[in-house]
């Protein structure tokens, strides 16, 4: 008789054995868990349509919103600077945004596999973007490091960019004075505290990127803080990203209120409010107008920009103006008035700033796309979620952002101007610039500076904080989804994104050292360019309107949400969007200028081929994906072309019919013959 353990009893078989031509498991509970770590894990989703829209908002409302958009206004226009803004919002950044979205949303992909799936033959669109955001993961987080450090140094009574009695501080340091006073320069090389604190202790800046120096450990220390937060922000994928955007993207807002309401009751507010929006119409009469300051300003590449938007030195005839030092905003504050340049400048270059080129570029930075971010964000969306009713109030929600912004920053600049009795001109800056000297300069000036520097640097690394989290979270969706058999089991994409991280801070390192700012530069000039992102953008209209075809994403669409969206979308993505990113491409290479550092360190060769090296990274994916993939299958050139530009048979099919939704409209290379064999 057989033996078999009484019921609640024990198993006293032994394990291993064989029973009935059975094994029994020798450990019953690891095998268990070996099935559970084997097994794939759902893609998950949102929990709620207001996740979403937060992880979006916090993506695109960065720092950009506020030290690029309000340095814009007033340089080109004023409230005239809205003009050929809001002709770019409507025809390339609402188009692209709403397509990206949507084509995460319909495919439930990734940044590359959504491609792939769409039309293999572009899927190198999907690459491109990724290198951009790998690229982007190793610099931007610098800027959280150098806000961090700051916000620590804010923990004081007397902020240390105050004064002039640091160990850090040069003979040549001399602290700003009221307006009431007398401003005696003595010596052409005179620095501000500001200055010296941003160049010789937090920097520690060498002469050039050949001599990159020593590790600036507090800095690497505060690099190392800035990844485990991005780290324990993400590491659940949605499920925790979709949490912890409920206060990293509505905390700047409070942050962003409290300094309107302080700055527009300071006195000398309203002249900076009018600076900042006085239209000049005069301005949008030709693009290529320039538009010089009476000032003597060297400042950072802004970090959204990437592009030289150092201020000229334009003085009027007369005596001597002291030279401006090695620094990276205005010095020796005089009292000129706002004019144009009478003679030949110094550089030409920098003092040419196209308003519609400003209006082009500042929309592609500030709206994330051709990043693959929004289609990742997108994918996790429910599938017949109003992604168009959301993709305008985002956009308008950024604009918006941007927009009062400049408000809080200019009312706090007038004050500054105001108590120091120069024109605002001389004070307004631009990205890094505005963020670590400027508006510390400022700080110093109001009452309990500690608090409104805590304030704004808390603000900047916030701000900053769920862009770059979001950026990671971007790339990891595109690695799991491209091998989910890999990552897509248990605690694999906690370890892959871990592996992101080191590999990233340990990249950024080198940006941290006492010549790390070249490199930075370098990155911030080239790696994520606008010419890397209108060259993505490009082929993502052409791919989605004559490839696949306009309507027949217009079909997709509807079946998603239920109606067609405005039809004038549907006429951007096929002239009006790949016209003119097309157009702002060729003028931006026609334009094109070494990267300068502060108009006076000029990079080595090796330093400009590094940096093109970088740009090229992410645009050749496109061409060379296009090559390897016809050069791999076989048939005649029309059938290769038919079979990579037909989109996979797995994407979502028309209810009740099990088959692909149909198109109504070929596409490019797509005759009516090709297209009937998709």
């Amino acid at each position: 008789m057989e033996e078999t353990p009484s019921e609640g009893g024990m198993d006293y078989r032994v394990p291993g054995a064989v029973s009935n031509g059975e094994t029994v498991p020798a450990y019953p509970g690891m095998e268990k868990e070996k099935e559970e770590e084997d097994q794939t894990l759902e893609r998950g989703q949102w929990n709620n349509k207001l996740e979403y829209v937060l992880s979006v908002a916090g993506e695109i409302i960065g720092l950009g919103n506020v030290w690029r958009f309000p340095y814009l206004c007033y340089k080109n226009g004023g409230g005239a600077f809205f003009i050929p803004y809001l002709i770019f919002l409507f025809t390339c950044g609402i188009p692209v945004f709403f397509l990206e979205t949507a084509l995460g949303q319909y495919t439930s992909q990734g940044g590359v596999t959504a491609w792939r799936r769409i039309c293999p033959l572009f899927e190198g669109i999907g690459y491109a973007s990724q290198v951009i955001v790998v690229l982007l993961n190793f610099y931007y987080i610098i800027v959280l490091a150098w806000a961090l450090f700051y916000l620590f140094s804010s923990f004081t009574i007397d902020l240390p960019w105050g004064s002039c009695d640091h160990e850090w501080n040069t003979g040549n340091c001399m602290e700003l004075q009221k307006a009431n006073s007398t401003l005696n320069v003595t010596s052409e090389n005179a620095t501000s505290p500001v200055i010296e604190f941003w160049e010789r202790r937090v920097l520690k800046i060498s002469d050039g990127i050949q001599h990159l120096g020593s590790l600036r450990w507090e800095l690497a220390l505060c690099l190392l803080l800035a990844w485990i937060i991005c780290y324990f922000c993400i590491w659940k994928g949605v499920k925790s990203t979709g949490k912890v955007v409920y206060f990293t993207a509505t905390f700047p807002y409070l942050m962003l209120v409290v300094l309107l309401i302080r700055g527009v009751s300071l006195p000398g507010a309203s002249q900076g409010i009018l600076f900042y929006l006085y239209p000049d119409l005069s301005r949008l009469g030709d693009p290529q107008k320039t538009h010089q300051l009476s000032v003597c300003a060297c400042t950072l590449s802004s970090l959204y920009i990437k592009a030289a938007l150092s201020m000229m030195a334009c003085f009027p005839p007369g005596p001597a103006v002291p030279k401006a030092p090695a620094g990276a905003v205005p010095l020796l504050l005089g009292a000129g008035k706002l004019r144009r340049c009478q003679g030949p400048a110094e550089d030409p270059q920098l003092c040419r700033h196209p308003v519609w080129m400003d209006a082009g570029t500042q929309i592609f930075f500030s709206y994330a796309i051709c990043l693959g971010c929004l289609t990742a964000l997108g994918s996790y969306n429910k599938y017949h979620n109003n992604c168009y009713r959301d993709c305008v109030a985002l956009c308008f929600l950024n604009s918006g952002t941007s927009f009062v912004a400049g408000f809080a920053i200019f009312s706090i600049l007038g004050f500054m101007a105001g108590e120091q009795g120069v024109p605002i001109a001389e004070v307004a800056e631009s990205g890094p610039g505005l963020a670590f000297i400027a508006y510390p300069r400022a700080v110093v000036m109001l009452p309990f500076s500690p608090l409104w520097a805590c304030f704004f640097f808390l603000m900047v690394v916030l701000l900053g904080l769920d862009s770059q989290f979001v950026c990671v979270e971007s790339l990891v969706t595109a690695l799991v989804d491209m091998y989910p058999t890999i990552f897509r089991k248990k605690n694999r994409r906690e370890t892959l994104i871990l592996l992101v991280s080191v590999l990233s801070y340990l990249v950024g390192l080198v940006m941290l050292t006492e010549g790390g700012m070249y490199v930075f530069q370098l990155f911030d000039y080239y790696a994520a360019s606008g010419m890397c992102l209108l060259f993505v953008a490009i082929f993502e209209t052409l791919c989605i309107a004559w490839v696949y075809g306009a309507e027949r994403f217009y079909d997709n669409i509807e079946d998603m949400i239920g109606y067609r969206p405005w039809p004038i979308i549907k006429y951007c993505w096929l002239f009006i969007t790949p016209a003119v990113c097309m157009a702002t491409f060729l003028f931006s290479l026609i334009k094109y200028t070494p990267l300068t550092y502060n108009k006076k360190y000029v990079y080595p060769w090796w330093g400009d081929t590094l940096g093109w090296l970088l740009a090229l990274s992410s645009m050749v994916c496109i061409p060379l994906w296009i090559v390897y993939k016809l050069s791999t299958i076989k048939g005649s050139l029309r059938e290769r072309l038919r079979q990579l530009t037909c989109p996979l048979e797995d994407l979502p099919s028309m209810p009740g019919t099990g088959q692909p939704l149909p198109s109504t409209r070929a596409g490019l290379l797509m005759l009516t013959e090709l297209e009937s064999h998709c």
